[in-house]
Protein backbone atom coordinates (compact mmCIF):
# COMPACT_ATOMS: atom_id res chain seq x y z
CA UNK A 1 0.00 0.00 0.00
CA UNK A 2 1.25 3.24 -1.10
CA UNK A 3 0.22 6.56 1.42
CA UNK A 4 0.43 10.12 0.17
CA UNK A 5 2.72 11.66 2.83
CA UNK A 6 5.01 14.66 3.76
CA UNK A 7 8.21 13.68 4.30
CA UNK A 8 10.71 15.69 6.46
CA UNK A 9 14.45 15.31 6.51
CA UNK A 10 17.43 17.16 8.01
CA UNK A 11 21.09 16.73 7.47
CA UNK A 12 23.16 17.97 10.55
CA UNK A 13 23.28 21.77 10.83
CA UNK A 14 20.95 22.06 7.66
CA UNK A 15 16.97 23.29 7.68
CA UNK A 16 14.86 20.64 7.45
CA UNK A 17 13.73 19.94 4.11
CA UNK A 18 9.50 19.34 3.25
CA UNK A 19 8.79 17.02 0.67
CA UNK A 20 5.27 15.23 -0.21
CA UNK A 21 6.05 11.61 -1.15
CA UNK A 22 4.38 8.50 -1.52
CA UNK A 23 5.51 5.82 0.76
CA UNK A 24 5.69 2.08 0.75
CA UNK A 25 3.60 0.38 3.73
CA UNK A 26 5.18 -2.84 4.23
CA UNK A 27 1.85 -4.45 4.96
CA UNK A 28 2.36 -8.15 5.61
CA UNK A 29 -1.44 -8.96 4.15
CA UNK A 30 0.14 -8.33 0.87
CA UNK A 31 2.69 -11.02 -0.20
CA UNK A 32 5.15 -8.96 -1.37
CA UNK A 33 5.26 -6.82 1.24
CA UNK A 34 5.83 -9.32 3.67
CA UNK A 35 8.38 -10.12 2.05
CA UNK A 36 10.08 -7.17 1.83
CA UNK A 37 9.45 -6.35 5.18
CA UNK A 38 10.82 -9.52 7.11
CA UNK A 39 13.89 -9.63 5.00
CA UNK A 40 14.50 -5.67 5.73
CA UNK A 41 13.29 -5.84 9.54
CA UNK A 42 11.65 -2.35 8.05
CA UNK A 43 7.76 -1.37 8.00
CA UNK A 44 7.98 1.49 5.50
CA UNK A 45 9.85 2.00 2.37
CA UNK A 46 10.89 5.35 0.27
CA UNK A 47 12.05 5.32 -3.17
CA UNK A 48 13.12 9.08 -3.63
CA UNK A 49 14.81 9.22 -7.53
CA UNK A 50 18.30 10.75 -7.80
CA UNK A 51 18.60 13.66 -7.45
CA UNK A 52 16.99 14.18 -4.45
CA UNK A 53 17.54 16.12 -1.33
CA UNK A 54 15.30 13.77 0.63
CA UNK A 55 17.83 10.75 -0.49
CA UNK A 56 20.93 12.96 0.60
CA UNK A 57 19.61 13.65 3.77
CA UNK A 58 18.21 10.23 4.53
CA UNK A 59 21.65 8.74 4.22
CA UNK A 60 23.46 11.45 6.33
CA UNK A 61 21.19 11.53 9.40
CA UNK A 62 19.85 7.83 8.96
CA UNK A 63 16.06 9.08 9.86
CA UNK A 64 12.99 10.80 8.49
CA UNK A 65 9.76 11.63 9.38
CA UNK A 66 6.63 11.27 7.75
CA UNK A 67 3.82 13.51 8.45
CA UNK A 68 0.12 12.79 8.05
CA UNK A 69 -1.75 16.15 6.97
CA UNK A 70 -5.25 16.77 4.97
CA UNK A 71 -4.02 20.53 4.63
CA UNK A 72 -3.26 19.87 1.01
CA UNK A 73 -1.93 23.26 0.43
CA UNK A 74 1.30 22.16 1.92
CA UNK A 75 1.44 19.31 -0.76
CA UNK A 76 0.82 21.82 -3.06
CA UNK A 77 2.40 24.35 -1.44
CA UNK A 78 5.84 22.22 -1.56
CA UNK A 79 5.58 21.94 -5.48
CA UNK A 80 5.34 25.31 -5.94
CA UNK A 81 8.15 27.11 -4.07
CA UNK A 82 6.14 27.79 -0.81
CA UNK A 83 7.94 25.95 1.57
CA UNK A 84 7.76 28.12 5.28
CA UNK A 85 5.65 25.65 7.16
CA UNK A 86 5.18 25.68 10.70
CA UNK A 87 7.87 22.85 12.35
CA UNK A 88 8.90 21.83 15.58
CA UNK A 89 11.26 19.20 17.00
CA UNK A 90 10.25 15.61 16.35
CA UNK A 91 10.84 13.65 20.00
CA UNK A 92 12.99 10.44 18.89
CA UNK A 93 15.12 11.36 16.25
CA UNK A 94 17.43 14.06 15.18
CA UNK A 95 15.05 15.36 12.84
CA UNK A 96 11.51 17.30 12.78
CA UNK A 97 7.54 17.38 12.00
CA UNK A 98 4.98 19.55 11.22
CA UNK A 99 3.18 21.18 13.14
CA UNK A 100 -0.43 20.95 13.11
CA UNK A 101 -0.31 17.03 11.22
CA UNK A 102 -3.00 14.82 11.83
CA UNK A 103 -0.37 12.32 13.20
CA UNK A 104 3.66 11.75 12.57
CA UNK A 105 5.63 8.70 12.75
CA UNK A 106 9.35 8.88 13.29
CA UNK A 107 11.59 6.28 11.27
CA UNK A 108 14.76 4.88 11.42
CA UNK A 109 17.08 3.87 8.59
CA UNK A 110 17.43 0.31 8.59
CA UNK A 111 18.32 -0.77 5.08
CA UNK A 112 19.72 0.50 1.71
CA UNK A 113 19.34 -1.00 -1.58
CA UNK A 114 21.20 1.27 -3.87
CA UNK A 115 20.15 1.99 -7.19
CA UNK A 116 20.94 4.64 -9.79
CA UNK A 117 17.65 5.92 -10.25
CA UNK A 118 16.09 5.27 -7.79
CA UNK A 119 17.27 3.43 -4.09
CA UNK A 120 14.94 1.60 -1.87
CA UNK A 121 15.63 3.02 1.66
CA UNK A 122 13.93 0.75 4.60
CA UNK A 123 12.90 1.90 7.70
CA UNK A 124 11.38 1.14 11.25
CA UNK A 125 8.80 3.27 13.09
CA UNK A 126 10.30 4.40 16.33
CA UNK A 127 7.74 6.36 17.27
CA UNK A 128 4.23 7.33 16.58
CA UNK A 129 1.98 10.14 17.65
CA UNK A 130 -1.69 10.91 17.32
CA UNK A 131 -2.60 15.02 16.92
CA UNK A 132 -6.42 15.65 15.78
CA UNK A 133 -9.10 13.36 15.05
CA UNK A 134 -9.55 12.52 11.08
CA UNK A 135 -12.66 13.67 9.41
CA UNK A 136 -12.22 12.65 6.21
CA UNK A 137 -11.01 13.44 2.66
CA UNK A 138 -13.63 15.31 0.27
CA UNK A 139 -13.58 15.62 -3.62
CA UNK A 140 -11.71 18.49 -3.51
CA UNK A 141 -9.12 17.34 -1.42
CA UNK A 142 -8.55 14.24 -3.60
CA UNK A 143 -8.55 16.74 -6.48
CA UNK A 144 -5.74 19.21 -5.34
CA UNK A 145 -3.13 15.86 -4.45
CA UNK A 146 -4.20 14.42 -8.12
CA UNK A 147 -3.40 17.23 -9.48
CA UNK A 148 0.04 17.90 -7.29
CA UNK A 149 1.35 14.71 -8.75
CA UNK A 150 0.58 16.08 -12.07
CA UNK A 151 2.77 19.06 -11.32
CA UNK A 152 5.82 17.21 -10.44
CA UNK A 153 5.23 15.08 -13.94
CA UNK A 154 4.88 17.94 -15.93
CA UNK A 155 8.67 17.07 -17.58
CA UNK A 156 7.79 14.28 -19.07
CA UNK A 157 3.87 13.51 -19.28
CA UNK A 158 2.54 14.52 -22.87
CA UNK A 159 0.01 18.04 -22.28
CA UNK A 160 -2.90 16.28 -23.65
CA UNK A 161 -3.16 13.64 -20.68
CA UNK A 162 -2.57 16.70 -18.13
CA UNK A 163 -5.38 18.49 -19.82
CA UNK A 164 -7.54 15.74 -19.62
CA UNK A 165 -7.43 14.93 -15.87
CA UNK A 166 -7.36 18.52 -14.87
CA UNK A 167 -10.94 19.05 -16.74
CA UNK A 168 -12.19 15.90 -14.58
CA UNK A 169 -10.41 16.41 -11.41
CA UNK A 170 -12.11 20.26 -11.58
CA UNK A 171 -15.31 18.75 -11.42
CA UNK A 172 -14.66 17.26 -7.74
CA UNK A 173 -13.04 20.61 -6.54
CA UNK A 174 -15.73 22.92 -8.05
CA UNK A 175 -18.33 21.06 -6.00
CA UNK A 176 -16.62 20.69 -3.05
CA UNK A 177 -13.39 23.17 -2.19
CA UNK A 178 -13.31 24.83 0.36
CA UNK A 179 -10.96 28.17 1.32
CA UNK A 180 -7.63 26.14 1.67
CA UNK A 181 -7.94 23.42 -1.29
CA UNK A 182 -9.00 26.71 -3.56
CA UNK A 183 -6.16 28.39 -2.44
CA UNK A 184 -3.76 24.83 -3.15
CA UNK A 185 -5.09 24.49 -6.30
CA UNK A 186 -4.75 28.43 -7.57
CA UNK A 187 -1.01 27.70 -6.70
CA UNK A 188 -0.20 24.31 -8.72
CA UNK A 189 -2.43 26.08 -11.90
CA UNK A 190 0.03 28.74 -11.64
CA UNK A 191 2.92 26.35 -11.56
CA UNK A 192 1.39 24.81 -14.54
CA UNK A 193 0.56 28.17 -16.58
CA UNK A 194 4.62 28.65 -15.88
CA UNK A 195 5.74 25.43 -17.13
CA UNK A 196 3.89 26.24 -20.37
CA UNK A 197 4.65 29.42 -20.89
CA UNK A 198 8.36 28.25 -20.40
CA UNK A 199 8.61 31.08 -17.64
CA UNK A 200 9.65 28.57 -15.04
CA UNK A 201 10.77 24.77 -14.25
CA UNK A 202 9.02 22.67 -12.13
CA UNK A 203 11.04 20.34 -10.00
Amino acid sequence: MIRETLVTTAAAGEAAHIAPMGIHVLDTDSKSSEADSKSSGADYLIMPFRPSRTLDNVLASGCAVVNYSDDVRIFAGCLTGRLDWPLVPAERVAGWRLDGVLAHAELELSRVEDDPERPRLYFRVVHEANHAPFRGFNRAQFAVLEAAILVSRLHFLPWSKIERELDYLRIGLDKTAGPRELEAWSWLMEAIEAHQTGREEIE
